[in-house]
């Protein structure tokens, strides 16, 4: 079976997370990636937060599968050979150095850009264009800047990252989307063209709903949906809003069956407005069905807190799967805290290859997550990552290179 993006090829320039993230994704597709990477080092991943001794940690075992990895000093000048080259034979080059970096490395775009006309330059940086835009950006400092950790968390607490790296890896998936759309204007032009990911632009995005509600919160001065109403007053900014939906559907987390002991033991309940007559029956408040002050959703928003405490009590003689068992029978939208370990040992998630295990010539077996994009006609075999150099020899015969020119780069510690 083809892929996607058979016959492609990435010059990936890449390190630690976001731009990993992307390229892994294009590997994932078909594209032939093929990550260059500093003699003796690496990637910085492949020694950060090791679990066992002299072995690429799962940091960077989980964010390079499906790549090729060569060695080569891009300082030296038959260092640099080795890049143009690559640079004429590659359709994409995508990296996530600092701001100015690839410039101070002698790899402008007017020196690519003339060497391959076609060829895309994608880039992950911290900021766009702006006050900010030559500072160099973290996956948690993302999330403040874009506008994430101001609306989560509690309103009576600190602001907060989620756990989700929206900065990093969100960003890494901007980016491959916009490196397919540049691949697919280029059939059109001929040309290639520069793509830029900033990571604070790609949790905005990510945020938009709160950006939303700022809009609404300007205007009326005040979210009937938030968990501050009808109790306390709103601000200027949108606050923080706890477990709350963001939308218009109230939800909220709820205590279940052995939650003083297992700090996951909750379930996520939505007293969707089609369902509520259901939600009533389920746990035994018939009468809230027709009473005016539960009977529509208008009419509940003051009365979330006490909604929701009610049925709560209702979800704590329940298990979090007991219950979803029950509430799917009626339709009402809820899920499961799930932790870690028990999405690693979900049996659906291996058959679908979301999560999917992994074996490494120095690791052993691992999990790993799979592509979280499925295509009928283009299947993705999870393919471990590679040794620090493994292919540069390979890469460097499909170069033009004779084993006397890479016994001499080999000597002169080029590659």
């Amino acid at each position: 079976m083809t892929k996607a993006l058979d016959g492609v090829r990435i010059l990936d320039f890449t390190h630690v997370q976001s731009g990993p993230t992307c390229t892994q994704l294009l590997a994932w597709f078909g594209a032939d990636v093929i990550k260059v990477e500093k003699a003796g080092e690496g990637d910085a991943t492949r020694g950060q937060l090791r679990d066992i001794p002299d072995v690429d940690s799962l940091y960077f075992t989980m964010l390079n599968h499906n790549k090729r990895s060569i060695t080569v000093n891009t300082k030296d000048p038959k260092g640099k050979e080795v890049v143009d080259r690559l640079i004429k034979s590659c359709d994409v080059l995508v990296e996530n150095f600092a701001p100015g970096a690839l410039d101070r490395m002698g790899f402008t775009w007017e020196h690519i850009h003339a060497l391959n006309p076609r060829m895309i330059v994608a880039s992950v940086k911290g900021f766009g264009p702006g006050p900010y835009e030559d500072c160099k950006v973290y996956e948690n400092v993302a999330q403040c800047a874009g506008g994430s950790a101001s609306t989560t968390g509690f309103d009576d607490g600190p602001p907060l990252v989620t756990g989700a790296q929206i900065g990093d890896s969100g960003t890494g998936l901007h980016l491959a989307l916009g490196i397919v759309a540049a691949l697919y204007q280029r059939n059109t032009t001929g040309r290639g063209q520069k793509v830029l990911a900033a990571m604070q632009d790609g949790v905005l995005n990510l945020c938009r709903v709160k950006l939303r509600d700022q809009q609404r919160l300007d205007r009326t001065g005040v979210m009937t949906e938030y968990p501050q109403y009808p109790d306390i007053g709103f601000g200027e900014a949108v606050p923080r809003a706890g477990n709350a939906s963001g939308g218009g559907q109230p939800g909220w987390i709820l205590k279940c069956k052995g939650w003083q002991s297992d700090p996951n033991a909750y379930v996520y309940f939505i007293t969707q407005a089609p369902v509520w007559s259901a939600i009533c029956k389920v746990i035994g408040e018939e009468g809230w069905i027709t009473d005016p002050h539960y009977a529509t959703p208008k009419a509940r928003l003051p009365h979330l807190k006490s909604i929701f405490a009610r049925i709560e009590e209702w979800t704590m003689t329940k298990t979090k799967f007991e219950a979803m068992d029950i509430l799917n029978k009626f339709d009402i939208p809820c899920g499961p805290i799930l932790s870690m370990k028990e999405i690693a040992e979900e049996p659906s998630l291996r058959a679908t290859g979301t999560v999917v295990e992994v074996d490494h010539p120095t690791r052993g077996k691992y999990l790993t997550v799979g592509n979280p994009i499925k295509m009928s006609d283009s299947a993705t075999e999870v393919k471990r990552s590679p040794l620090l150099g493994e292919h540069t020899e390979e890469v460097l015969t499909e170069l033009g290179y004779s084993a006397g020119e890479m016994a001499t780069l080999r000597e002169a510690k080029v590659i």
